[in-house]
């Protein structure tokens, strides 16, 4: 019990000590990207506080299919990342999005295709 209290203490400290922080964000494809072919598109999002974040993938603005997340986890400092991808194969004019909802403000972070 006195480890379980000492634990909720620690986080309750370390909490309080974090700051309002706005993400960082990467996206990217898993691979070199080449027309035609399945690649996975990643929205990596980095050094958030507080931890509620929003963060959808698009395809020229409509929700991209099946898309899967890591966990949510804190470094040592008590920010937030977390990284969500979903597959699809890169068309010539489409335009793929990460936008990130964070403290009430949405940025949307345009994908540079490789060619």
């Amino acid at each position: 019990m006195r480890g379980f209290i000492f634990v909720v203490l620690l986080a309750l400290i370390g909490a309080s000590l974090a700051k309002i922080s706005p993400p960082t964000v990467q996206v990217y494809s898993q691979t070199r990207e080449e027309h035609g072919k399945p690649n996975i598109l990643i929205c990596h999002v980095t050094n958030f506080y507080p931890p509620m974040i929003s963060i959808k993938l698009l395809k020229d603005g409509k929700p991209m299919a099946l898309l899967k997340e890591q966990d949510l986890a804190f470094e040592e400092n008590w920010y937030y990342h977390l990284t969500k991808f979903a597959n699809f194969t890169p068309e010539i004019g489409a335009r793929y999005t990460c936008s990130v909802t964070h403290n009430e403000k949405t940025v949307e972070h345009v994908w540079e295709s490789d060619l």
